[in-house]
């Protein structure tokens, strides 16, 4: 006999076992949700996982075609650069750099997003009206045009395209704080707080932002694809990484002049990329609509 329930398991769940029952229905989500995973470990243990040196040197290893190939050796799998690298442990090492500052621009944007949209969302008058027209200037420049920019001024290097990306990231974030702000503060329950005496602090901290998180993470893996993109990009233009880092952009750069002896050592970078933008804009996509889902359920 079937135990009677008062309250129905699948409506009074929590929201995020909602959110992940709605995710979970998505294979697409699910698989991208995987391999984004896969990409957060390797950035994190590429040193461990790595089998040589990514920048050891073999003058006898010149080129050697992937293992899969006629004169390929198991020990170099996708086999070795100019240089006599094991392009399989630059790729790997390169996960970190590509992969992971991508990781790291992201949060820093979104951190000072949330201070500098929150003074955007809460503000009125006149201040408000300046720091919103700045903003709305600041996003009709693409990311990548205003990140070559800064790097323009900040001068080539690792560290420099990090604080470049996160500046050229931080007006979305900004915006799209801004904005759920906005619709947080029409709602019939914060102005029923502020009746009850509830400054703006409180009413930010206690339920505009607490509501408003799974638009933030839509909006941050959004924003990812856009910074491994944009790292890839200026690696590649000789503004990002500089040889002999490996980085995914700057190894495609510096094996572009290989392509036909060398195919393996431009392709598997950019596959990487591509895979690696296409598990965060699956994982994005799935996270929009199953919270879409589980707001009209």
């Amino acid at each position: 006999m079937r135990r009677f329930r008062l309250y129905l398991e699948e409506n009074n769940s929590s929201p995020l076992a909602q959110l992940w029952r709605h995710f979970s229905r998505q294979h697409a989500a699910v698989a991208g949700l995987v391999l984004f995973l896969s990409f957060v470990v390797i950035s994190i243990l590429a040193p461990l996982l790595t089998p040589h040196d990514p920048y050891q040197q073999a003058e006898s290893l010149l080129l050697l075609p992937p293992s899969w190939a006629e004169n390929g050796l198991v020990q170099y799998p996708f086999g070795t650069d100019d240089l006599g690298r094991d392009i399989l442990s630059r790729l790997l090492k390169g996960t970190s750099y590509t992969f992971g500052i991508a990781m790291l621009t992201v949060f820093g944007a979104l951190i000072a997003g949330l201070a500098l949209g929150a003074l955007a969302g809460m503000s009125k008058g006149v201040k408000s009206s300046i720091f919103n027209h700045v903003l709305d200037l600041a996003l009709t420049i693409p990311s990548l045009l205003l990140a070559i920019i800064i790097v323009a001024i900040l001068g080539p290097g690792l560290w420099n395209t990090t604080w470049a990306i996160m500046l050229a990231l931080l007006p979305q974030f900004v915006h799209g704080v801004r904005n759920a702000i906005d619709e947080q503060l029409k709602q019939d329950y914060v102005i029923a707080y502020r009746l009850d005496g509830a400054n703006d602090w409180q009413v930010l901290t206690r339920l505009v932002l607490p509501n408003s998180w799974e638009k933030l993470t839509v909006l941050a893996t959004m924003a990812l694809s856009t910074a491994i993109l944009d790292i890839a990009a200026l690696g590649f233009l000789g503004l990002g990484a500089q040889a002999p880092t490996a980085e995914w952009g700057t190894m495609i750069s510096d094996s572009l002049d290989l392509i036909y002896l060398a195919p393996a050592s431009v392709a598997i970078p950019g596959l990487l990329i591509f895979a690696a933008v296409l598990s965060v804009n699956l994982l994005g996509d799935g996270l929009r609509k199953a919270i879409q889902l589980r707001r009209e359920s």
